[in-house]
């Protein structure tokens, strides 16, 4: 703009300034703002820290644990486990039992020298009365064994037919792994056939026919059938009470068995067995 005198004229201000160095064409659109060199800048620093914002809310999610209910707690249990297939506690395929107190003992023969639990002893002797009532002569032939008992039918035996301890104990337990110590097992026989006292041909008898049929019904099972799970040799002439909590608790609580296979024939010669 030029004054009176042909001189361009001075901006009255700053602003008119600034104004005098816009082109006529941009400062006629009022509308119109310059354009920021620092918006781009600007936009791409904010899309930035959005993006590792996410990042960081993505990977601390994938990191943290989930909230999951707490486990149960597990309880020692009487069924034992599929994959638990042994016991540890068990020797050459017998378990360990207690011996029986003298005082829960009770005489099962008329000289005394056998004897059951109290509970036991009762069951077997109506048993043997049932059984002669039909007929058949039961006979008992050991009742309640004592570990120093078993220690001589195990080793001292075991020495004189020179067998190894593995053989010794497809018929007879080491001590301490009886089924005679806890006074409710009881080994039987047919007073008609002595021949076949503690033989696997005792199961040919009319005394082991009758057990078959009738000693459930005194609580009385068979330890060592055919095939049993510790390796035993079939023993038909060895039973075992069942007929109480603590009898059922002493045979069958937490036991898991061994399986042994054996193509061996039972030693020939009778010895009290396990």
């Amino acid at each position: 703009m030029l004054n009176n005198r042909g001189f361009p004229k001075k901006p009255a201000n700053l602003e008119e300034e600034i104004e005098e160095d816009i082109p006529v064409a941009v400062r006629d659109t009022p509308d119109t703002k310059r354009p920021s060199k620092w918006k781009p800048v600007l936009l791409v620093v904010s899309l930035l820290g959005c993006g590792a914002i996410a990042i960081s809310l993505i990977l601390s999610g994938s990191t943290r644990k989930p909230i999951s209910s707490p486990e149960p707690t597990t309880t020692a249990s009487s069924t034992p486990s599929s994959s638990d297939t042994t016991d540890t506690n068990n020797l050459l395929g017998h378990l360990p039992y207690e011996e029986a107190p003298p005082s829960e003992l009770k005489p099962i023969t008329p000289d005394g020298k056998l004897k059951l639990r109290t509970a036991a002893a009762e069951k077997f002797k109506a048993m043997l009365a049932a059984a002669r009532a039909d007929g058949v002569i039961l006979i008992p032939i050991s009742g309640f064994r004592s570990v120093q008992d078993q220690q001589h039918l195990f080793f001292d035996i075991k020495a004189q037919r020179g067998q190894v301890a593995t053989k010794r104990a497809e018929v007879s337990a080491p001590p301490g792994y009886s089924e005679h110590h806890t006074g409710y097992a009881v080994d039987i026989g047919d007073s008609r056939t002595p021949a076949t006292n503690l033989s696997p041909s005792f199961a040919q008898t009319a005394a082991f026919k009758w057990l078959e049929k009738n000693a459930a019904h005194y609580s009385f099972e068979l330890s060592f059938p055919p095939g049993n799970p510790q390796g035993v040799n079939y023993e038909p002439w060895h039973w075992r009470f069942v007929g109480d909590s603590h009898s059922l608790e002493t045979f069958y609580k937490a036991h898991n068995l061994i399986d042994r296979t054996t193509n061996e024939s039972p030693t020939p010669s009778p010895s009290p067995s396990n």
